[in-house]
């Protein structure tokens, strides 16, 4: 049985390890590598083996704002997004070395307008820049499904305004509460999973995202199965890999080796396999590979010990 502390620890530890261990392979063509099996480093940034992307930075911005103004504040995520974009600020490696044109654009014309909501909302604007950073926000709202789930798709809008990626947050974060919750995967991956009864008939999904929920990535193989930055491909490729392995390793080298944006696919994955798996099952060489795993891990206890989930 695990404890459902560490799962709170897997789920933020599970993202960075699937985003270090992803941006190896990030950009790369599928077909054009030899899969990778254990955590590498290089990639476009050469970085060292355990450092990580934007994926994670972000997330560590969303946890720290989640903690320390104790509610959901857009205005304070936004801040904390361009201190990460103007001095690397929670970055691995000192600086901002990666990061997406829409969270570019959103960050600039919340600089401009101090308006916090600043996600484009065209559906051009639909990567998966959100979801990838999406954990904290399950984690901390876990003892209240519905409005993590509201919450969810509210933290993709600072950035990402557009209706696919707000739905792709809604829904993978209620799996994220599901799997905190120590809910089975047959369950989990049951067609319109939502920890919140009756919630997809109360605010239902849009077709793209109904699609997936309903279980397309069951029926789906490479290359039909896609690790693009189009957030639709990245989060059913993580659920394909969730649905295919049966372990966290398994499923996360599954995950990155789709190539592309390998980095976020694995992070997605990660979040979610790392919830449903717990901490203890992430192999110990990827952990002890980790930068700052030591304060992840402390976020993530602390996201715990807030969330109310330790009352249940």
């Amino acid at each position: 049985m695990v404890k459902t502390v560490d799962r709170f620890r897997g789920c933020l530890l599970g993202l960075a390890v699937g985003d270090a261990l992803g941006t190896t392979l990030e950009f790369k063509t599928p077909g054009s590598f030899e899969p990778i099996q254990e955590m590498k480093g290089g990639g476009p940034f050469g970085l060292e083996p355990g450092q990580w992307t934007d994926d994670t930075s972000m997330a560590l911005c969303l946890a720290d704002s989640l903690l320390e103004r104790r509610m959901f504040n857009p205005l304070d995520q936004m801040l904390r997004y361009v201190r990460w974009y103007r001095e690397g600020y929670r970055s691995s490696t000192g600086t901002c070395f990666d990061i997406g044109n829409t969270v570019v654009d959103a960050l600039r014309r919340f600089e401009q307008t101090g308006e916090p909501f600043s996600g484009s909302i065209s559906r051009m604007a639909s990567g998966n820049g959100s979801l990838m950073r999406l954990a904290p926000v399950p984690m901390y709202y876990a003892a209240d499904p519905a409005q993590a789930i509201i919450r969810s798709g509210d933290s993709s809008l600072t950035t990402h305004g557009a209706v696919l990626a707000v739905d792709a947050c809604r829904y993978y974060g209620g799996l994220i509460v599901g799997a905190l919750a120590g809910v089975a995967k047959e369950e989990l991956l049951s067609p319109r999973y939502t920890p919140a009864p009756g919630f997809w008939e109360r605010q239902p999904l849009v077709p793209e995202i109904d699609e997936i929920a309903s279980g397309s990535f069951k029926d789906r193989q490479p290359p039909d199965i896609q690790g693009t930055g189009y957030v639709v491909r990245s989060m059913e490729a993580a659920l394909w890999a969730f649905h295919r392995s049966d372990s966290f390793e398994e499923g996360a080298l599954l995950a990155v080796n789709l190539g592309d944006d390998a980095d976020t696919t694995g992070a997605i994955y990660g979040q979610l396999a790392g919830a449903y798996y717990g901490f203890g099952t992430i192999p110990t060489e990827w952990l002890v590979e980790l930068t700052d795993r030591v304060n992840i891990d402390a976020l993530a206890v602390r996201l715990f010990e807030q969330s109310g989930a330790a009352d249940r």
